[in-house]
């Protein structure tokens, strides 16, 4: 008897015919002769209602209140589909992230998990129950308040509960049928990958792939736990991701070029006139930091002769934007600089492989496909085994089909099927 863990998203679980239809395929999993946890998220869109609903209350909800508010969709998934799994003669028994032994730190919104202690779900199984249990929360370590874990957070629940479990897989389950060279709502004749190695979906995670988030693989390539991307929609095979590829599984490390990824989701902040002399950047990024925010990709410019002044840039996500202008703003004396330019119509466009970096060319076909499909290139940013640019917001579209078409990724097959979810 193996013991599996699975995940469902929102479009899996958007209503009560989806419920049932998970619940019929945790059913035969079980049949099967495996253990079985479940781990879903909110029904369709309803964290962003949730979310747009107290904004309506509070422009600025305090962060303990809104994550109390945002685990009730994930509540709500997990009782609908305890109950249609005992319809259909099984025991299933549900349990919060907190329930669970998800233990995180404070941080309100995008707390981070650092610890599972599973011990109720563990002999829930052993009973022979199934164990629903809700994504995307936990409990704080000191406060003992309940918290959120952001975007993505119920694939980082999965593969955390999956990682201290010792399960055999993990299964994310959405509402494609794997992970693509490019995104299939953008690209129709993406190509489904049979296996993709840690590494190379942890670069398309990070530029942007949806399908899984950076946390949800670095947690899976920490732990060595095996997942495997599926749709719910259909029994087809998905991707396979892993350190090693899967028996009979075509092995895309062998492949110059893994995926196109691009996100639309980030902005750029230029300060401009910046001292060029040691301990300018530190002091920028410092400031970012103690406020608390991410950044991506860094440019600085050459500094003029004429003044010695140079302008740093650099991208981050727009959620953040406003308080990294503020907190610039407040420390503009201590830095020293001229002005700040901020701009939110900014995309991302990364091209990941593994074989870039042994292969001569890349690099120059990459820009001249950007260049063919008439896209300005803004910043560029590289890695061995990635390269990413900013353009124009408008231009990313057609921008990723250039390149994944000028890189061979184009299926000979029919059209990518995306069975359900709004994107949003």
């Amino acid at each position: 008897m193996g013991l599996v863990v699975q995940k469902y998203g929102g479009s899996s679980v958007a209503d009560a015919e989806g419920i049932k239809r998970v619940a019929k395929r945790i059913v035969e999993a079980k049949q099967n002769g495996n253990q079985v946890v479940a781990v879903v998220s909110a029904m369709g869109d309803t964290t962003d209602e949730l979310i747009d609903l107290a904004e309506q209350v509070s422009p600025m909800p305090a962060g303990r209140e809104l994550d109390m508010l945002l685990t009730a969709g994930e509540r709500i998934s997990m009782a609908l589909l305890a109950m249609a799994i005992k319809k259909l003669g099984h025991e299933a028994q549900s349990f919060t992230g907190s329930q669970a032994g998800v233990i995180t730190d404070s941080v309100h919104n995008k707390a981070r998990i650092i610890d599972v202690t599973p011990g109720r779900i563990k002999t829930s199984v052993d009973e022979g129950n199934i164990a629903i249990v809700a994504g995307f929360q936990g409990v704080s370590q000191d406060t003992k308040d309940i918290t959120t874990l952001g975007r993505g957070g119920s694939d980082t629940t999965a593969v955390a509960l999956a990682a201290a479990l010792d399960a055999d897989v993990c299964e994310i389950y959405t509402d494609v049928d794997g992970v693509f060279t490019a995104d299939p709502r953008v690209v129709k004749k993406a190509r489904k990958i049979d296996w993709i190695s840690f590494e190379d979906m942890l670069e398309l995670a990070a530029s942007g792939s949806k399908v899984l988030l950076h946390r949800c693989v670095e947690y899976a390539r920490r732990y060595n736990i095996p997942i495997h991307v599926r749709s719910s929609f259909s029994g087809l095979q998905g991707t396979w991701v892993s350190s090693e590829p899967k028996q009979g599984a075509k092995q895309v490390e062998q492949a110059l070029i893994s995926g196109v990824a691009h996100d639309t989701s980030e902005a750029k902040v230029t300060v401009v006139g910046v001292p060029d002399k040691p301990g300018e950047a530190a002091s920028i990024f410092r400031t970012i930091a103690d406020a608390e925010i991410n950044i991506d990709m860094v440019v600085q410019n050459v500094s003029a002769a004429a003044t010695g002044l140079t302008d740093i840039s650099f991208t981050l996500p727009k959620t953040e934007g406003r308080k990294a202008i503020d907190a610039l703003e407040k420390n503009k004396a201590g830095i020293g600089f001229d002005s700040l330019r901020y701009d939110d119509q900014i995309g991302k466009i990364s091209l990941v492989g593994a074989g870039m970096k042994t292969n001569p060319g890349v690099t120059a076909d990459f820009f001249t496909a950007l260049s063919d499909a008439g896209v300005n290139i803004e910043l560029i940013s590289t890695s061995e085994i990635r390269i990413s640019v900013v353009t124009r917001a408008d231009d990313v579209p057609e921008a990723v089909r250039a390149v994944h078409s000028a890189f061979g990724l184009d299926s000979d097959s029919d059209e990518a099927v995306v069975y359900g979810g709004t994107g949003r």
